[in-house]
This record gives C-alpha cells, structure tokens and sequence, in this order.
C-alpha cells in the first residue's frame, strides 16, 4: 500500500496501560494513515487486543493518547461510531435477531440509513471543517446503508447470501466472524481494527477476509492483531510487543 497525503490519521502517541498493578504496555508509539496497514504482533499476553481497544477510543490510556485526524483536523471520540469499524473476539450480536434485523438494528444506532438530521446530529465535539468533511460522509453512507437491500448485499460479500433472515444464534462460528465484517464495513469507516481477523474461518473465508484487507488497505487506515505469517505480511507498519 502506498502512503496519501491528507485522508484519515491514526495516531498512537507514548500510549501505556495498565489495570492496577499490572502494566500490560509501555510507551507505545506508531502512526498509520490512509492507505497504510498497521499490524500488532505479540505472543499472548503481550497486549495487543488491548491496544486495539485503545486504538478505538473504547479504553483510556493509562499514559499518553491516541489521536484521530482527519485532513489534519482532529477528531473527538464523539465521533467514534462513524470513525471505527471493529472486528473482536468481544464483538457480540443479539442471537435472537436474524443477521439482516442486527445489521440494520446497528445502523440506526450509528445513524446511518436514518435521516441527514440525525446523521448530523450524531456528530458532536468536533472543529466545523473536520465536522462538515464526516457529515459529508455520513450522508453518503445514508443513502446505502440500513435498507434490506444494502444489508444482502453486505451478507452476500461475506458468504452469508441466502442467510439473512437465519437467527443469528443459529449461526456457526465461522458465519458469526464474517458477519461481522459486514457489521465492521457497513458504514464504510476511515479505521478498521481487526483483532484476530481470521478466528474460527475455513480456508475460503480466510482467503476472503485477507481479500478484504488488501482491499481495504488501499483506502482505509488498517490495523490488525495478529500473529498469523501471512497477515503480518500485509502491514506496511509492524509493532512487535513484548510479553
């Protein structure tokens, strides 16, 4: 992948974390920005689901910051919603609605797929430019996404084509990992955190989810935690944590 100038900026600045007495990082510090795939790698225990969860603003640094920019502007995590799209083991959906019911249930959470009103109103916190420049965006988005047809055509993308109205708890292990990539993608964010991108697939839907990477590494911010050869080889950016 091939550094942009301007785009989305993801910045990891002297970030520590600890819980109580146990420091699980110390004085991390990288950036990534559009075009560019970041991968976390570390034996277990070293962090790097944790520093995924810092990337996306959903834990708080010990020490440090993390910082969102956009065209140079940053951004508050008011804004985490329509900035994030995350892939985790933590990630759960509500087994007793079908795939196609969760996905547009999260649309509407994220205010997409709803009016410009509400897409507007969702961003909060942030300078007018960078402001304007995510509303502009979200609006776009609007117009794709939380219909049932933007929904089968996510499931679709991810192998789930015909399985949409399936309960998601009868799904396998395999079907809930790539629906949440089409949880992950369906608001078409500026950063994409995997952790563990490929847990619990087959060959063919690690060849798709790796295909999703490279695709998304060419116009989205990607960081990944993984200890997988192959997918280490996709970053254009490793941090390697210690234990």
């Amino acid at each position: 992948m091939t550094e942009q100038q301007g785009g989305f900026e993801l910045v990891i600045d002297s970030v520590s974390k600890s819980f109580g007495a146990r420091h699980v990082l110390r004085s991390v510090g990288a950036r990534a920005q559009t075009g560019q795939v970041m991968v976390v790698a570390g034996p277990n225990g070293s962090g790097k689901s944790t520093l995924i969860k810092l990337a996306a603003r959903i834990v708080r640094p010990t020490e440090g910051r993390v910082l969102w920019k956009l065209d140079g502007r940053e951004l508050s995590t008011a804004d985490t919603r329509r900035v994030v799209g995350l892939v985790s083991p933590d990630l759960n959906f509500y087994d007793e609605l079908s795939a196609i019911e969760n996905l547009r249930f999260f649309a509407r959470v994220r205010g997409v797929g709803t009016t410009d009103s509400a897409a507007k109103g969702a961003i909060d916190g942030t300078d007018s430019a960078a402001k304007g420049a995510i509303s502009s965006t979200a609006t776009k988005a609007a117009t794709r996404t939380g219909s049932r047809e933007s929904a089968e055509s996510l499931l679709d993308r991810f192998q789930l084509a015909g399985r949409g109205d399936d309960l998601v708890g009868a799904y396998s292990s395999g079907m809930k990992q790539r629906l949440k990539y089409a949880f992950a993608l369906m608001h078409n964010p500026p950063l994409l955190l995997l952790d563990e991108p490929t847990a619990n697939l087959d060959e063919r839907g690690i060849a798709l989810v790796r295909d999703t990477i490279a695709q998304a590494g060419a116009s989205k911010c990607v960081v990944i935690a993984t200890n997988e050869p192959e997918e280490v080889r996709l970053g254009d950016i490793l941090i390697q944590l210690r234990a």
